[in-house]
């Protein structure tokens, strides 16, 4: 597989952590140590998640998950922060990272570094621990519109999930696009962007449902 996220967590046992000097938003796209990919990170239905939004070398799969079934889906939309919940009285979430390289999930923690930073650890078995930063390449997104159906079942097809319009026209000459930033390198322009609202991704979404289910 040509997405290498997550290569420290396993292996870095000696990874020092940064302290966070200034609270921040963990929502947006993030780029990963070693530049290969673009995370999303929005909240939705309560809990923080991250999808792959960009990848420097496209027609990534999911070649190392160990379910068969699932190692030909695109690694672009996949989620890799998964169903994280924030921790009380600090500025860090918690919950599972899948490591795209051993197709396997680790307990896992976010924590924002100021503004344009975010402190990503993983841990097998609470002890072995390591991890990476990543660095900010758009802002914070506003919470989603899924997030008003939390209560009820989300209306998913499968279908490439499309992101609200905008409120109001768009000036003469301003960039269309969900707030998102004018691109950075590394970065798709808006136009160019076919992941959109990660929280309307089946994957997500249809956790969320069955989490619902279960309650």
């Amino acid at each position: 597989m040509r997405l290498s996220l997550f290569s420290g967590i396993v292996l870095a046992c000696g990874y020092t952590s940064l302290t966070p000097v200034l609270a921040a938003d963990p929502t947006g796209d993030w780029r990963v140590a070693d530049g290969v990919a673009n995370i999303r990170v929005a909240q939705c239905y309560g809990s923080m998640w991250g999808a792959v939004s960009w990848e420097k070398t496209p027609g990534g799969r999911d070649e190392h998950n160990p379910d068969v079934s699932k190692r030909s889906r695109p690694s672009l939309g996949m989620a890799i922060l998964i169903d994280m919940k924030k921790k009380a009285g600090v500025d860090q979430w918690e919950g599972q990272v899948y490591n795209a390289q051993d197709g396997q999930l680790y307990s896992s923690t976010i924590t924002p570094v100021g503004t344009d930073q975010m402190e990503i650890k993983g841990c097998v078995l609470g002890f072995l621990c390591g991890g990476e930063t990543w660095t900010r390449v758009a802002p914070p997104i506003p919470s989603s519109p899924a997030n008003s159906m939390a209560k009820g079942a989300p209306k998913t097809t499968g279908a490439a999930p499309k992101t609200a319009a905008p409120a109001t026209p768009p000036a003469a000459g301003a960039p269309k696009s969900t707030g998102a930033v004018a691109a950075k390198p590394g970065q798709k322009s808006a136009a160019a962007d076919t992941v959109g609202d990660i929280c309307l991704l089946p994957e997500i979404a249809g956790f969320a449902h069955e989490g619902r289910l279960k309650q």
